[in-house]
C-alpha cells in the first residue's frame, strides 16, 4: 500500500515522504481500515510514539496521522461492534503507525459508526478535536450552563469545536487568539474576542473554565483569571502556575466510542461544523504538511475517491 512515512527525527516536516509500505496487520480486537480521508496534527513528529513503540523500540519508517474516516475492510480476531464494509471515523494509536496511508489497523474501541450522510471528509477532521474539545470543557472543567468559559485558539481546530460545544451548552464564551482569528470566531457564536496580541488577557475578567491550548505565557496568565471553584484546563503542558482557589488540569485526549457517535451525530444535524482548510491527495501531502504558510482550519488528506 501507498503510506506517508518519515525516517529522520531530525528532518522534522521535511522528512515526510510518500513510499510503497506492507499492508497492516490486523492483531486481536483491531479494524482493518480503507483510509478515504485523514488529518495530520502539527507537532506530533516530536511525539515520542512517533519514533517508538510502547516497549521503547525504534519503529521507523513510522507512519503518522492519527485522525481517518473509512470503510471497514477487515476485522481482527475477537473484533464486535462493527462490521466488514461499515463506514466509520476515530482515532489511531500514539505508538502505532498512523492513518495517512491506503490502510491502517486500529483498535475496534477507537472507532466508531460514520452515517452515510456524513462527509468523510468533514469526519477526518473531527475525531482528536471533538474529543480534546469535549473531555476539556466537560469531563474536566465541568462547565454548566451559565458559567463563563475563556477558548483560548477559539479559531483553532480544537478551539473552534470547543466553542460551538460551550455555546450550545448556554455557557457564557471568551475565545481569544491572533487577530486573523476574530472573524471565524464571532461567526463560531463567541460573545467576546481577545487579541493576544493587541489585547490585555485580563480584559476576559474571572471566568469558572479556561480551555488552553496554547501553553506558555498565555497558559501561566490565565491562572489568575479563574474564580474560586473554577478550573484551569490546558492540553499544552503541565502548569507551572495554579488558580488561587481553583484547579489546574493537564490532560491527553482518550478515545470513546460513544463520544465520537455523539459528534457524529452532531455534524450529520448541523449542530457542529469543523474547520477544513485545504483537502490534499495523499501524494501531495509531504509538501502540503511541510508547507511554511497552510490556509487556516485542518488540512485534510483525502486518500481514496469515492466509496
Amino acid at each position: 500500500m501507498r503510506a506517508i512515512t518519515v525516517r529522520d527525527r531530525a528532518a522534522g516536516l521535511a522528512g515526510l515522504s510518500l513510499t510503497e509500505e506492507p499492508y497492516p496487520h490486523a492483531a486481536e480486537n483491531d479494524v482493518i481500515v480503507r483510509v478515504h480521508a485523514a488529518a495530520f496534527t502539527r507537532g506530533e513528529l516530536d511525539w515520542p510514539g512517533t519514533w517508538a513503540d510502547r516497549a521503547g523500540r525504534d519503529r521507523t519508517p513510522s507512519v503518522p496521522g492519527h485522525e481517518l474516516s473509512g470503510v471497514v475492510a477487515e476485522l481482527g480476531y475477537g473484533t464486535t461492534g462493527l462490521t466488514v464494509g461499515q463506514r466509520v471515523f476515530g482515532m489511531a494509536d500514539w505508538a502505532r503507525n498512523g492513518t495517512l496511508a491506503e490502510y491502517a489497523a486500529v483498535e475496534a474501541r477507537n472507532l466508531a459508526p460514520l452515517p452515510a450522510d456524513v462527509d468523510h471528509i468533514a469526519a477526518a477532521a473531527l475525531p482528536i478535536s471533538g474529543l480534546t474539545a469535549w473531555q476539556g470543557l466537560f469531563d474536566h472543567g465541568r462547565l454548566a450552563a451559565g458559567q463563563t468559559v475563556l477558548i483560548h485558539g477559539a479559531a483553532g481546530s480544537v478551539g473552534s469545536i470547543a466553542v460551538q460545544l460551550a455555546c450550545e451548552a448556554g455557557a457564557r464564551v471568551i475565545g481569544t487568539g491572533r487577530a486573523r482569528g476574530r472573524d471565524t470566531a464571532l461567526g463560531l457564536g463567541v460573545d467576546a474576542f481577545l487579541d493576544l496580541q493587541a489585547d490585555p488577557l485580563d480584559d476576559a475578567g474571572q471566568v469558572d473554565v479556561v480551555l488552553d491550548v496554547i501553553g506558555g505565557d498565555v497558559l501561566d496568565r490565565s491562572a489568575a483569571l479563574v474564580r474560586a471553584g473554577g478550573t484551569l484546563v490546558t492540553i499544552a503542558s503541565p502548569p507551572t502556575v495554579q488558580p488561587r482557589d481553583g484547579r489546574a488540569i493537564f490532560f491527553v485526549v482518550e478515545p470513546d466510542r460513544a463520544r465520537l457517535a455523539d459528534l457524529a451525530r452532531r455534524l450529520r444535524d448541523g449542530r457542529l461544523r469543523p474547520i477544513v482548510g485545504a483537502v490534499r491527495t495523499l501524494s501531495e501531502a509531504p509538501s502540503a504538511l511541510a508547507a511554511a504558510q497552510r490556509p487556516p482550519g485542518k488540512t485534510i488528506i483525502r486518500v481514496t475517491e469515492g466509496e
